[in-house]
């Protein structure tokens, strides 16, 4: 599947972007949300878009995400290569993003 910067309601990263799904009383989302951002900022051309599960039922549903935290791993165009439930330990990131960019 490919996501499009309309559907995501940001741009996507040049290289690379993470998705996050989250939700307003997920506590592992927080610790998610700082783990992507501190990677999205090491490497060049990498977005972290985070998306309220709740308020986007919608696109929720066309992906199947069924947990918060949630986190996909687009590639520059926008297609799903990776997807992660739970939350995620920088090394993990660091290394989905290794074969992409």
């Amino acid at each position: 599947m490919r996501l499009e910067a309309a559907e995501l309601g940001a741009q996507l990263g040049e290289r690379a972007t993470l998705v996050q799904f989250s939700s307003a009383f997920c506590q592992p989302c927080r610790a998610t949300r700082r783990t992507l951002a501190e990677v999205a900022a090491m490497v060049e051309g990498v977005a972290h878009v985070e998306i309220d599960a709740e308020t986007r039922l919608e696109l929720v549903r066309a992906l199947g995400v069924s947990a918060t935290p949630t986190v996909l791993v687009l590639d520059a165009s926008g297609r799903v290569r990776r997807r992660a439930a739970g939350q995620p330990r920088k090394a993990d990131v660091i290394a989905a993003l290794g074969a992409l960019v």
